[in-house]
This record gives structure tokens, sequence and C-alpha cells, in this order.
């Protein structure tokens, strides 16, 4: 990890014009989930280091992407049914990072573990609120 990771609106200014551009940039669930990737990035590269670690980067790289992924997709999907599931989706790979985040506890001191459950609680959240948000239409 960099010595002094970013906050969300530093980091939020670095994101590409052509990432910003985007439609699915609207919602603030994808823009906490992109910036929870980019942090959960920076953690894992010093747990390659460890054997025990190198499982776990790859698996929480894995569904912290799946949960922009998702959404990027569902973006590209009409509204209604289709959308609604890959929120449902991208849902499912939120809590599984978030999991994945208190299970990788050994590499966190205890306020990065917090910042870091209590982001994926957000996202988490934010993808629950655009849920029923789409189904209300």
């Amino acid at each position: 990890m960099s010595e002094k990771e970013p906050t969300f609106e530093e980091w939020q200014k670095a994101v590409p014009e052509t990432i910003r551009a985007e439609k699915f940039w609207s919602l603030i669930a994808y823009q906490k989930a992109l910036y929870l990737y980019s942090l959960l990035w920076e953690d894992t590269e010093k747990w390659r280091k460890d054997e025990r670690g190198q499982a776990l980067s790859k698996q929480i790289i894995g569904s912290s992407d799946s949960i922009c992924s998702n959404i990027e997709e569902g973006f590209g999907r009409d509204l209604g049914k289709q959308l609604v599931q890959f929120y449902v989706y991208s849902l499912g790979s939120a809590r599984e990072t978030k999991g994945r985040i208190y299970r990788a506890k050994a590499f966190y001191t205890l306020e990065t573990l917090n910042k870091r459950l209590n982001l994926a609680s957000e996202v988490v959240a934010l993808i629950l609120t655009e849920i029923n948000r789409q189904k209300g239409r």
C-alpha cells in the first residue's frame, strides 16, 4: 500500500474522463465499488509475499472486480429485469468481498480493516438501494 491512500474525493478526480463519461459512472455504488477495488489492489501488493496471502489476493481481487464488472455489464443491457439481475450478481460479489476482507484480517491493522469493512458495507447498502429503486419502477 502506498504511504498515504487517497480519499474517495481525491481518487475520483484521478479517474480518467473516458470512465467518468460512461453511464454507469452516475451510480455512486459503482464509484464506491471501483474505489474499493483500487484500495484492495494496493492492499494485496504486500500479501503476495505470503503463500496464504497469494491465494487471498487472487480471490479478493476477483470478487471486488466482479462488483464493478456486473454493474458495467448491466448497463449494457435493457433497463428492467436484466439490469436488476446484474445488480443482484454485483450484490453477491460485494458481500463476498466483505467476507474476504474480514478473512484477510491478519494482513490489516485494525483501523484499515474497519475502513475496508465499512466501505464494503456501504457498497452493499448502495447496491441494495439501487435494486429496490429499480424494482419500484
